[in-house]
């Protein structure tokens, strides 16, 4: 089994998780604004997010010899580990439902500020648990810092949130007063957002007419951030999000950050046992089987979950079938793309933390920082908002930054337990 033993090995593959766990995002948010369905995306992406775990655990958790303390990965399958496992399968299942909530998040909310809340609440709750489950060994006086510029992080992702909405109300507001000057016609903010949504479709996937291509090239034409892309956008993307309130987005939001929050604490217990529950002379898993365990179950949960909401979808998503999931290629093989490099980031989050504790390994979730550059290149996410828009963005991403150079700082040898 090979092991990361040293702090700068530890910190080279958060650098490499942060980018990979600062992508997949992207390439699901791209789907969906597309017009694919998340349920479709999810199923798919949870396929290949599994298959990383095991070709992960086939290969670093095969490497290396054999040894009592340290079995391989195979070897540690058949041993009296329960509630080990355990722990581990409660870890996946939080992480399936806040990744399944983000996606509703991104729609509702931005990307940007989706990643910056969810991963702020997953620090400032997940870190300080993992603080305590690692004996402390992480440097206090360094840590909870950062942690605190991820609280700040958060309470001005929703500020950005607030302000953005705001924006794109008074673009959409004068778009309307425009169209009532030029028509001779009143009508009211609402009544434009009620005509909006009604022009969803059908809500029954077997009877929509497919016409992604003519909407991608309209919304291409339409420059970033007017009430016009906004119109289109609408008009193409899967989740109808136009005239919600903002509270709902919010909420999703905050539901997927505090189950982000408790799945590196589980998966932290499954691999250091620190309430001693095993079995005496049971080995601890080793974070590849650990890993194993925790994305099986977080794969039948997304499988399970998915299906469900085919036949009963949320948020007026359009209802669909298996079999329409299967005859469905247009995008499939970025969300499996998507599955495998979420499954390797967060692999590699946890080889970090097991080298340098957990509560270090956190600073990946400054993730926000690569999802907002890609939003803003390739959704043109807040063009054309105001400047106390623009001002809190860039806090926002200031604060994050300085968040993620901490954590990292306070990274410390694993003591044996």
């Amino acid at each position: 089994m090979y092991l990361v033993k040293d702090i700068s090995g530890a910190i080279c593959l958060m650098a490499v998780a942060l980018v990979l766990l600062g992508t997949w995002p992207v390439v699901l948010a791209v789907l969906e604004r597309r017009g694919r369905l998340p349920q479709h995306t999810f199923l798919d992406f949870s396929v290949t997010n599994f298959l990383a775990a095991v070709l992960i655990a086939l290969t670093f958790g095969q490497i290396g010899p054999d040894t009592p303390e340290t079995p391989n990965f195979l070897t540690q399958l058949t041993q009296n580990n329960w509630p080990s496992v355990l722990f581990a399968t409660v870890g996946g299942v939080t992480l399936s439902l806040g990744t399944l909530a983000t996606q509703y998040g991104w729609a509702f909310v931005g990307l940007s500020v989706t990643e910056v809340m969810a991963s702020s609440l997953k620090v400032v709750i997940g870190t300080t648990l993992n603080y305590f489950l690692d004996g402390r060994i992480n440097k206090a006086e360094v840590l909870f810092p950062g942690v605190g510029c991820f609280l700040i992080a958060a309470i001005l992702g929703s500020l950005v949130h607030h302000s953005n909405a705001a924006d794109n109300q008074e673009k959409l507001a004068k778009s309307l007063a425009n169209y009532s000057k030029n028509t001779r016609n009143t009508a009211s903010y609402d009544d434009l957002t009620k005509l909006l949504l009604e022009k969803e479709g059908p809500k029954d996937l077997e009877e929509a007419k497919l016409d992604a291509p003519e909407n991608t090239q309209k919304l291409e034409k339409v420059e970033a951030g007017t009430a016009e892309f906004l119109v289109h956008l609408e008009e193409k993307r899967s989740i109808k999000v136009l005239g919600s309130h903002t509270l709902l987005g919010l909420g999703i939001v905050v539901f997927a950050g505090v189950f982000y929050a408790l799945f590196t604490p589980a998966f932290n217990l499954a691999t250091n046992d620190q309430w001693h529950t095993l079995p005496a002379g049971v080995p601890h898993l080793v974070v590849y089987t650990a890993f194993f365990y925790f994305s099986l179950a977080c794969f039948a949960v997304s499988v399970a979950l998915n299906v469900w909401f085919l036949y009963r979808p949320m948020v007026g998503v359009p209802r669909s079938t298996v079999a329409a999931y299967l005859r469905d290629g247009e995008g499939r093989w970025l969300a499996l793309l998507a599955g495998l490099v979420c499954g390797l980031g967060n692999a590699f989050t946890f080889m970090a933390g097991q080298a340098a504790g957990y509560a270090a390994a956190d600073s990946v979730q400054a993730l926000p920082l690569v999802s907002t550059f890609w939003g803003v290149v390739l959704f043109g996410e807040y063009r054309r908002s105001s400047r106390r828009t623009y001002t809190l963005l860039a806090s926002m991403l200031l604060m994050f930054a300085v968040a993620m150079v901490v954590l990292m700082a306070s990274s410390n040898h694993r003591r044996p337990l």
